[in-house]
């Protein structure tokens, strides 16, 4: 069974061309681990709802692996780690997967730990 990890990074004070290496950056990293695929989704309009968000200023990756909790565990890891890296305090990302969506920012390590443990936990169940 194919599972799908939608990763959306959301950069407001970036420019295109910033956003677009920050993806790049991302998606080398994610091709890494043991998954099927990654691969980049264009921008659209925003949607419905939406909070005025720049999608400009969005990069977005679609991941498949196949079925396991450890590999959906390590990309959501691989993920972690590359936001902390960043430094950036208005870099957000978010991972949606099967209609669970976990939001990252300048929260701290332990924080962002518990979150993830949580939210995988719930893949999982």
């Amino acid at each position: 069974m194919a599972t799908e990890l939608l990763i959306e990074i959301f950069e407001p004070d970036a420019d295109d061309e910033t956003v677009d290496e920050l993806t790049r950056d991302l998606r080398s990293g994610l091709l890494e681990l043991d998954v099927d695929s990654v691969s980049p989704v264009p921008a659209g309009p925003a949607p419905d709802g939406s909070k005025g968000l720049d999608m400009a200023a969005v990069g977005a990756l679609l991941v498949q692996v196949k079925g396991s909790a450890q590999v959906v565990a390590a990309v959501v890891g691989l993920v972690r780690s590359w936001l902390q890296r960043g430094r950036s305090q208005t870099r957000t990302l978010k991972v949606t997967v099967e209609g669970r969506t976990l939001e990252l920012s300048a929260a701290t390590d332990e924080q962002q730990q518990r979150i993830v443990d949580e939210f995988v936990r719930s893949i999982a169940g």
